[in-house]
């Protein structure tokens, strides 16, 4: 029977999937392995008929440049019993491809453990993938996607912007990162946004609902102060990640629940939740300042990749064999800045539960000291005087203070 491979794509999709999947392919064939591709991720990976996609040259070329993926996702998590050698010992397969976010690298950690444990000889290699930028790579090396995703984030936020200066209104802008402020801190950093939010700015304090919104009120009071009527703000999503349920039901919105009775925020816009309560507090503050919600998030993730991620998700893949012919096994694949291949090994980012730790926005970096101590309006003691003329209490809306940061210094 002919070697196999075979490749699985967990999670959520990302720019550059079929390119990975598309080079793999190429490169394996070429080899004269069959490739397997499994639709449904881990779920039909263990399933008693699992839905399988038979790749060859011509699809693996057709395909490679697409946005979306040629393997439908999914986002179940088998349990260790679900577990079984069958898929693997049936279809001849040598070496297991998964393609996802942290989520996707800790369960291809527990298999890899699990196929050793069971004696069969199949080799685990995981492309790490997330718009998030969040997987613990290098210093330096992008997680696959995310260069694409913030590209069309960067054209509809400065889009926003431009609404924003020509309607004299302001936008309140959540952008996707389930946990990191990466993609968030992109966009906004790209198109100078006066404001960007992201939890790992909350390193000093507790992150709160309240304090969001100050941030908010902050930027809008400094813009106002230097007689700009106008802007926007970029919130990422991850500031709900480290919020208690009590704290996300004292919004007030109305929220579904799940079946263990937490709020369901996938089922509605986290930037129409800051809007309202942006409004509510303008409202309360007596400023007449108009802000409308736009929401990042599906539409980031199925776009086209843009030349970096070709380039880079045609390497990994190319890495992926690299690394298979050297034997290596129970990693990611990663490319440097260089281009140059070489292994993370699973076991030396997991922590004490098997879990891949997410890499976080630096917030001690120069680059996030430079782009909120140069890049940002907000205000400081030096602004109270001539805010104090808008509004009472004007120190409440102290970025320093609500963070509890020192001013910047950069001598």
């Amino acid at each position: 029977m002919k070697n196999a491979i075979a490749i699985l794509a967990g999670g959520g999709p990302a720019p550059g999937i079929n390119t990975v999947f598309g080079t793999i392919a190429k490169v394996f064939l070429q080899s004269g392995y069959r490739v397997i591709g499994l639709h449904e991720g881990y779920k039909s990976l263990f399933a008693d008929n699992p839905k399988i996609m038979e790749i060859d040259f011509e699809q693996a070329d057709k395909i490679f440049k697409m946005g979306g993926s040629a393997l439908e996702m999914s986002r179940h998590k088998p349990k260790d019993e679900e577990f079984k050698t069958d898929f693997f010992i049936k279809n001849n397969v040598k070496l297991l491809v998964t393609i996802g976010g942290d989520d996707t690298a800790s369960t291809a950690n527990r298999i890899s453990k699990f196929l050793n444990e069971h004696d069969v000889k199949i080799q685990n290699i995981h492309v790490p993938k997330t718009i998030d930028n969040d997987l613990p790579l290098p210093e330096g090396s992008p997680t696959f996607g995310y260069h694409s995703a913030k590209q069309e984030g960067v054209r509809i936020a400065q889009t926003v912007y431009e609404d924003a200066r020509t309607s004299g209104n302001w936008f309140i802008v959540s952008a996707m990162g389930r946990e990191a402020g990466h993609l968030a801190f992109g966009i906004g950093a790209a198109c100078h946004y006066p404001m960007i939010i992201i939890p790992e700015m909350f390193n000093k304090t507790k992150v709160t609902i309240r304090k969001i919104v100050k941030l908010v009120i902050s930027a809008i009071l400094k813009r106002q102060v230097l007689g700009i009527t106008y802007g926007a703000v970029m919130i990422s999503e991850g500031v709900f990640h480290f919020m208690s349920d009590a704290e996300i039901e004292s919004t007030g919105i109305n929220f579904t629940y799940d079946d263990h009775g937490h709020p369901e925020l996938g089922n509605v816009s986290k930037a129409h939740i800051f809007n309202v309560l942006v409004q509510r507090e303008l409202k309360r503050l007596g400023m007449k300042v108009k802000s409308r919600p736009v929401e990042l998030g599906y539409e980031l993730r199925c776009v086209q990749p843009v030349g970096f991620d070709l380039l880079y998700c045609a390497l990994l893949g190319m890495g992926v064999k690299k690394l298979f012919d050297e034997g290596i096994t129970g990693c990611m694949v990663t490319s440097d800045p260089k281009g140059d291949i070489a292994p993370l090994y699973l076991k030396d980012v997991e922590d004490e539960n098997g879990k891949v730790r997410p890499r976080l926005v630096n917030i001690d970096s120069q680059k996030a000291k430079m782009v909120y101590g140069f890049n940002h309006q907000y205000i400081t003691e030096a602004d109270y005087g001539k805010a104090g003329k808008l509004i009472d209490n004007p120190e409440d809306f102290d970025f320093f203070k609500i963070l509890n940061w020192e001013p910047f210094s950069f001598v």
